[in-house]
């Protein structure tokens, strides 16, 4: 009150005990601000700042800064305070009607406050880690400041640590081109802004909460190159299992198809890049499985090939893959196998080389060696 002035002491008392839903709103006076939001005390911060959040959005505020509030005279528990705080921020930001507020901050003066907010956030990012949103992508269309202040072991200063978070997950896949031609697959990157401000005693202490902050974001971070042949086979299927991957976890997604061999690039949070790059590998794999089932399918069909009555009296000759499953059946002695026939389930003797229909219906089945003609 005494950094904003006399004028908004003055408004202040002009308004007392006219204020509605547990607040007052005055000019900024001498502070930086547009207006300034007053709280009438009590022990319903969450309420309390559900409201004022409701009410910037309704003024068409584009931000708001809070302090740690309760927590002084009011003596409530800054571990409380900081989750009914957040509880309010996060319900706030789900809300799809939210248009014009896209910046909250708090801002913490008590250094011993610090490790209460922390865990506060930590705590959400780790109970919805298995859900589909995590703390970060929650607030996609939305932007979170947290204002805090760190302490080193020896001296105290303030730092004002303003993160701002841009996310954009979309991807961007070229259409297939002629086979002849390497498809083109553009991913466009989910870019996360973050934009640091220090404030310090001195330079050199500014400069070394800098590298501090540089430090532990390396630490956090990890990228990992896959590179196998078989990602230029990728198609519309495992392209949705990546762009779910990218969204699910604090990962980029790079596709370099163009190299020889074409390369996956994931970075990110290391955890969540081991886990993706596990997964990575177990869908090259699975393309490769499949091909070599394609290889080993068309071969045999050179060799045997299977048939079914057609409707103008001659044999037609069973897709490659069935045509398969029927001669391994055979080779292993097994003394049925099941079947489809225009859509219809047949159940075929391996021994009679008769399939029966579900409605009890039978047909005759060739097997033709290619050696002996058709």
């Amino acid at each position: 009150m005494d950094a904003a002035g006399s004028q908004v002491a003055d408004e202040c008392a002009q308004y007392a005990g006219l204020y509605q839903s547990g607040f007052i709103t005055t000019q900024s006076g001498n502070l930086l601000c547009s207006k300034i939001i007053h709280l009438i005390t009590n022990n319903q911060v969450k309420s309390q700042v559900s409201r004022v959040l409701h009410e910037c959005e309704q003024r068409m505020y584009k931000s708001v800064a809070f302090p740690a509030i309760a927590t002084g005279q009011a003596g409530q528990s800054p571990a409380k305070v900081a989750d009914e705080m957040l509880d309010a921020i996060v319900e706030f930001a789900r809300q799809k009607s939210v248009q014009h507020l896209q910046t909250v901050k708090i801002v913490i003066f008590q250094t011993n406050m610090l490790t209460d907010f922390y865990e506060s956030m930590k705590k959400r990012e780790d109970s919805d880690s298995s859900t589909s949103e995590s703390l970060l992508s929650m607030f996609k269309c939305k932007l979170l400041c947290f204002l805090c202040v760190w302490a080193n072991k020896t001296e105290v200063f303030y730092l004002q640590l303003i993160i701002d978070i841009y996310l954009s997950t979309a991807f961007f896949w070229g259409k297939k081109q002629s086979s002849g031609e390497k498809k083109s697959m553009i991913l466009e990157k989910k870019v996360y802004l973050v934009t640091f401000q220090i404030c310090g005693e001195s330079q050199e202490k500014v400069d070394a909460t800098e590298s501090w902050i540089k430090d532990l974001i390396l630490k956090e971070q990890l990228e990992n190159t896959v590179a196998d042949e078989a990602i230029e086979s990728f198609g519309e299927t495992q392209i949705a299992i990546l762009e779910d991957l990218q969204r699910r976890n604090q990962i980029t997604i790079q596709l370099e198809n163009k190299l020889s061999p074409p390369q996956i690039k994931i970075s990110g949070i290391s955890r969540d890049v081991y886990s993706v790059s596990l997964e990575v590998q177990r869908m090259i794999q699975q393309i490769k499985s499949t091909e070599e089932e394609r290889s080993k399918a068309e071969l045999l069909y050179n060799l045997v090939e299977w048939r079914y009555p057609g409707s103008n009296g001659g044999f037609v000759a069973f897709d490659k893959l069935t045509n398969t499953q029927l001669e391994h059946a055979r080779v292993f002695k097994k003394p049925y196998l099941n079947v489809k026939i225009n859509n219809k389930n047949y159940k075929v003797d391996l021994n009679t080389l008769k399939a029966t229909d579900d409605q009890g219906k039978t047909i005759n089945l060739q097997r033709v060696a290619k050696d002996e003609g058709k």
